[in-house]
């Protein structure tokens, strides 16, 4: 599985990009300048995959609705990422820590320094997906920029064989469509500033992609009201602060009485709101959330 010299020398994230020949002769000023102007080619590949986006967060929407779970794989930068996004989403959408995980080569240690060599072996990928017991009900979303990885494709192959629909993310256009690959998301920022340094361009395209998988699956399952997350978790006083917000914004009670509403609801803001424009009890409110699978948009009548 892993791939020959000549295929890597090939790869778009391994060539030289012309427009960065003499950037060790550039002033502070120009190669700034030529970085923020090379990060708009992040930002414009990510619209031609938009189809293939779609696609993706609509398994992932499915495998949430039937209390499945979404599993990011990457080495390296793509791995940190993975882990980085699945981390956000409890304090955001008020979900559970196992609802949406990140594995990367090498484990937590290569969170914090480089563990390369950790990505070379596809068996020690297709091992962390049978640890989390992996089924048909989860989604796996591989990242590999250079689309070679072989911990991530031996995890991918075998979240094929277990059931679960899988997506692959790179940043290579030259991709072979394999059977253990549902969803191929496609990212052609071209060659990097400096040369193989994936942790640039191609690291942007993936982070905003990677955000528009959760966000709007979260949003289509009813973690997002209008445009405010009232299903977060209150943890922190930043947080506790957003929910009192969010309360005084869609209603008309003052601060004393958001207080008590929230408090009558148990801290969750989702409860809150219905039992005020439902005028139902806390139970009544939970019982009818549950029946909409979450989704107050469907209870509170829009104004």
């Amino acid at each position: 599985m892993t791939a020959s010299p000549e295929k890597l020398a090939s790869l778009m994230t391994e060539q030289r990009n012309p427009r960065s020949n003499d950037i060790d002769r550039m002033s502070t000023h120009e190669i700034l300048d030529l970085i923020h102007r090379e990060d708009l080619y992040a930002y414009n590949a990510v619209e031609p995959a938009l189809p293939q986006i779609e696609q993706a967060v609509e398994h992932i929407v499915q495998a949430f609705r039937n209390q499945g779970r979404l599993i990011y794989v990457g080495a390296g930068t793509s791995g940190r990422l993975g882990v980085l996004d699945a981390s956000e989403c409890p304090p955001t959408f008020g979900v559970d820590r196992e609802m949406v995980q990140g594995i990367i080569a090498g484990g937590w240690d290569a969170l914090r320094r480089s563990i390369e060599h950790a990505e070379d072996f596809p068996e020690v990928g297709a091992k962390e997906i049978q640890k989390l017991g992996v089924g048909e009900n989860d989604v796996v979303c591989g990242i590999a920029a250079s689309s070679t990885t072989p911990f991530v494709l031996g995890a991918l192959a075998e979240a094929h064989q277990l059931g679960a629909k899988t997506i692959f993310l790179t940043c290579n256009h030259d991709v072979e469509k394999r059977p253990e690959f549902d969803v191929i998301i496609q990212l052609i920022v071209g060659p990097e500033l400096i040369t193989g340094s994936t942790r640039m361009k191609c690291g942007t395209a993936t982070k905003m992609v990677l955000n528009m998988l959760t966000s709007t699956a979260m949003i289509r399952i009813g973690k997002v009201y209008q445009n405010l997350m009232v299903d977060l978790n209150a943890t922190c006083n930043k947080l506790d602060q957003r929910a009192r917000r969010i309360i005084l914004t869609l209603t008309d009670l003052n601060l004393q009485q958001t207080d008590q509403l929230l408090q009558n609801a148990n801290g969750r803001v989702k409860t809150a709101l219905v039992m005020h424009f439902c005028q139902l009890s806390r139970d009544q409110a939970e019982a009818l959330i549950a029946q909409k699978e979450g989704r107050i948009q469907d209870i509170i009548p829009r104004k």
